[in-house]
């Protein structure tokens, strides 16, 4: 149980944090179309913030919820 426990917290932390990622991306490509002021490079640098924290946020979050889940089958 241990193991597929890592595999899916993994697995669900990757997912959670790319969709945030990518929300993130569609945002702030909508804010350069608007304003000059940011660069694809601004966008870029902060979609790699965005990944680090969400993925320690996800990782904290997604092991509790998943063992929950696992016990109740």
């Amino acid at each position: 149980m241990e193991k597929k426990l890592g595999f899916y917290s993994t697995l669900a932390s990757l997912v959670t944090s790319l969709l945030i990622v990518l929300l993130f991306y569609t945002l702030a490509m909508q804010k350069v179309r608007e304003n000059m002021m940011y660069t694809i490079v601004d966008v870029y640098g902060g979609m790699v913030f965005v990944f680090i924290l969400a993925m320690i946020v996800a990782a904290s979050i997604w092991p509790g919820v998943i063992e929950k889940r696992m016990i109740k089958r």
